[in-house]
Formats: C-alpha cells, structure tokens, sequence
C-alpha cells in the first residue's frame, strides 16, 4: 500500500474557527508586523504581492490602536545581501540599503518602536525579538500581521506558538500569493498553533 498522497483537482478547505472578538490586555501584548516592505507590498517592488496592498488601510487601523493603547510594536524588515542563498530560490530582494528593502512609508516605525532585520522567513531566527518580547516587555499575546502569509508571517506565527505566546491573526491583515496560501496559513495558525483567529482587525480590542 502507498502512503504518499498527491492531491489533485478540488481541495476542500477546512472551515476556520473565527472568533467575533478578542479582547486583550494592551501592557501584556505586542503586534508584529511582518515584511510590510517596498519590494514585497509595492507594485515596483521585485517579489509584490498583489493582496499586500489591501492589507495596508487594515494594518494601520490597528497601529494606531496599539500605538493609542500603549500596546509594543515590533516590526520584521527581510534583509538581504548580494550573495544571499535565497536569491537561489527567489529573484533578488530587499537589498539592505536598497529603496526595497525599506518598511513601507504607510507604516513607518516610530519612536522606540523595534525593528527586527532578519536573514530568513522566521522573525525570531538569529534576531532579538524573543528578548524584546520574552525578557523586556513580559508580554503574554503577539498579534501578526503582514506577508507573505504562508513564508515569514506562518513562520514567525510558528516560532511565536513553540514558544508559548498566544497568537492572535486577523485574515485581513495578512496577504498571500494565493487564496490556497492564506487559507493554508489561518488552518495551520487555528489548528497546529492553537491560534485564535478573527476576519478583520476591527475585531481586536487593545485595553
């Protein structure tokens, strides 16, 4: 008998636990915001995603929510060299320096707001973010947001989860290369990380 599967045609996609709200303790949570950088989100940019775009209004409704409720921000900024590995497997991108690899003018950092540059999909490989969030901030709740949905926002969703934060997504603040993508991404988050999930971001109360 073949243990392997190779699926074909139609996949059905599971049906995904939305909640109606989630309310949480604004000292006691952080909002990441993943890869939201030109070469990703802007139509010039060398690997943009489509969706990136219409996540953007949705994503600064909640910064400025957390910034209103003294909630932490952390951002993750894809930084890359000439002789990166990656170009093996993407086109060139987010060249540091490089008008790409900028976070976008939109959602520009502010203040003390932490910046994260990292090397691979994970926002916590290699950087200080689980110092910040662990040992700094003593938060409990890490709200994530950004693209792409199903490389660096599930692999930060997953190493956010190993190490016992309780995350929390809104599927119209994240943006994918496919509809299979995101739906991919909200399954694994809901199901693998015991996540809670919410359709928009006007769902999340920051107090």
């Amino acid at each position: 008998m073949s243990l392997t599967f190779i699926p074909s045609g139609k996949v059905d996609i599971p049906e995904l636990p939305f909640k109606d709200n989630i309310n949480l303790k604004a000292t006691e949570t952080a909002l990441i915001i993943v890869d939201m950088q030109n070469d990703f989100v802007k139509p010039e940019g060398s690997l943009q995603v489509d969706a990136a775009g219409e996540t953007i209004t949705n994503i600064q409704s909640l910064l400025r929510m957390a910034r209103q409720s003294g909630t932490y921000v952390a951002y993750t900024q894809d930084t890359a060299y000439s002789d990166d590995k990656e170009f093996a497997i993407w086109p060139e991108h987010c060249l540091i320096n490089s008008w790409g690899w900028e976070i976008i003018d939109e959602l520009k950092p502010q203040g003390e707001e932490l910046i994260c540059r990292k090397n691979r999909y994970d926002g916590f490989y290699g950087t200080w973010l689980e110092h910040f969030l662990s040992y700094v901030w003593n938060v409990q709740n890490v709200i994530i947001v950004g693209t792409v949905s199903n490389i660096c926002v599930l692999h930060t969703a997953a190493s956010a989860a190993l190490r016992w934060f309780n995350v929390v997504m809104p599927a119209d603040g994240i943006s994918a290369l496919t509809d299979f993508d995101q739906a991919l991404t909200l399954h694994q988050v809901s199901s693998l990380y015991a996540g809670q999930l919410v359709k928009t971001v006007k769902d999340i109360r920051l107090s």
